[in-house]
């Protein structure tokens, strides 16, 4: 493809396929290049490097959350709505959560989500700082939540390009797992109920469980809070 035919905005929706497909170690401009039938080069003119093209990449993913009109619905539905979208994003790009630990991500993107996030936390009736922290809370909540798909996606990915069988290797881990647990007796009784065996199959669960037990958190502090 001419570099005069490229343009940054297809450039940037490639490297998201390419992210989700290989992950953050098979982001580079040679790779890119050959999935744009361009020369790699040639994708500089538009991108300044390969750390510039993962920012421009991330933020184009905060587009994917709806924001709820908080004229229509109140503020705990709207705070549930928008976690709940934030760790399904989280999910479909697990790289965008291991690359938090080595980048600052900006944009109008993510500008446009937190600005929203903020208004749900405000029309509670926090203010301020408050509602930073109220909404820092949530989001390191979702993020902390989703890291252990993302680990797991990225395990999975090495494992299989490396020769071996991740499905085969987790299953092996997990009984070595379960034999040492079984030497500890609250561990053992969990493991020997049947509904722990549900609660694995259904992690989704607990993501739904520490969503709620943190917003009761925060409506019990506007409660207290003098009128």
């Amino acid at each position: 493809m001419p570099r005069d035919t490229l343009t940054r905005e297809r450039i940037i929706q490639t490297a998201i396929e390419l992210l989700d497909a290989d992950g953050l170690e098979g982001l580079n401009m040679r790779s890119l290049g050959k999935r744009l039938d361009s020369a790699a080069t040639a994708v500089y003119w538009h991108v300044k490097s390969k750390d510039n093209l993962l920012v421009l990449a991330a933020d184009q993913l905060w587009h994917e959350i709806a924001l709820p009109d908080l004229g229509t619905v109140d503020w705990r539905t709207a705070a549930t709505s928008m976690a709940t979208e934030l760790y399904a994003m989280f999910d479909r790009h697990p790289w965008l959560v291991q690359a938090f630990s080595a980048h600052l991500f900006y944009g109008p993107g993510k500008a446009r989500h937190d600005d929203h996030n903020l208004a749900v936390y405000e029309a509670a009736g926090f203010v301020g700082a408050e509602a930073d922290l109220a909404t820092a809370a949530v989001f390191t909540f979702v993020l902390g939540n989703a890291a252990g798909a993302a680990a797991t996606a990225s395990l999975t990915r090495r494992l299989n390009q490396d020769g071996g069988n991740a499905e085969e290797r987790f299953r092996d881990t997990m009984a070595k797992a379960r034999d040492i647990a079984m030497d500890f007796p609250r561990l053992r009784a969990r493991l020997e109920n049947p509904a722990a065996a549900d609660y694995a199959a259904g992690p989704d669960s607990g993501f739904e469980y520490g969503l709620r037990t943190i917003l009761d958190g925060l409506q019990d502090q506007l409660a207290d809070k003098p009128r």
